[in-house]
Order: C-alpha cells, then sequence, then structure tokens
C-alpha cells in the first residue's frame, strides 16, 4: 500500500464538473493498493495517518498530528502510483491491484479512517480532478510494506 500525503489549506474533488468531496484543511491522501496488500497494511497505514506530527504547533515546529488539530481528510483513489517506469517510457500498472479488489480496500480503509476523523473521498475508478492547495507545501510517501 502506498499513499501520498499533501498537507493542504482547502482541497476539493470534482467529477463531471461537480464537487463531490472538499475540505477546509487537513491533509489529501491518493491512496493505491497492490496484490499483497490487506487488513494489516490498512491498519499500519491510518495508525501512521493519524499520528504523523505533520503540523505546527505554537512556535511553528511540525510537533502535532491531524487528531491533535482536528482536521479532515480528502482521500482519493489514485492506482498510478504503483506505476513501473524502469523500462521503456510508458508506465505499466502491473503492480497495482485490480479495481474490482482495489475498491474494496479502499472502502474498507476509508471507513476505518473515519472512525477518528471527518473523511471525504473521490469517485474510485472515474476521471477527476482534483484541486489542492497545499500548505508549506508538505508531501510525503508512505509505504505499508
Amino acid at each position: 500500500m502506498r499513499i501520498l500525503i499533501q498537507r493542504c489549506l482547502e482541497s476539493s474533488v470534482k467529477v463531471d464538473n461537480k464537487i463531490v468531496g472538499s475540505i477546509e484543511g487537513g491533509l489529501v491522501l491518493f491512496v493505491c493498493f497492490r496484490k499483497e496488500d490487506n487488513d494489516k497494511d490498512i491498519d499500519y497505514m491510518i495508525n501512521k495517518i493519524i499520528n504523523l506530527r505533520i503540523f505546527e504547533d505554537e512556535t511553528g515546529i511540525m510537533n502535532k498530528s491531524i487528531l491533535e488539530v482536528q482536521k479532515e481528510i480528502l482521500s482519493i483513489s489514485q492506482f498510478t502510483l504503483y506505476a513501473e517506469t524502469k523500462k521503456g517510457n510508458r508506465p505499466s500498472y502491473i503492480n497495482s491491484l485490480n479495481g474490482s479488489e482495489a475498491i474494496k480496500l479502499y472502502n474498507l480503509f476509508n471507513e476505518k479512517l473515519s472512525e477518528y476523523l471527518n473523511v471525504e473521498t473521490g469517485m474510485f475508478g472515474t476521471d477527476m480532478k482534483v484541486n489542492v492547495i497545499n500548505d508549506g507545501p508538505v508531501s510525503i510517501i508512505l509505504e505499508s510494506r
């Protein structure tokens, strides 16, 4: 499981020119699964995300988690995060989990994550337009393995 985290001031996602998810501030998560991923990977990643100290404290140091600052999450499925680019110029997505299996893990991930914070989502498997106003910018890649 691979997640690109971006700290944001605000973010939204549109499908067919209609906003389907938006947050006022917090984290945008671009989420990708591979064939080996399971519930344990999801639990590991959620624990990392909610405890990652990437928000500034009173002294301006990144020392607070999203739980402490009570911000929101926008979760976007993005199978291209496992693109293989070593050979040739056309990315291969053979390492990404197929859509019918990935949607199950993606839904489970969002369901479990929403036990801690408000989670907005895009629409799995659709063409999405994601608007992110980065804060910092702070972008971090997390891997479950």
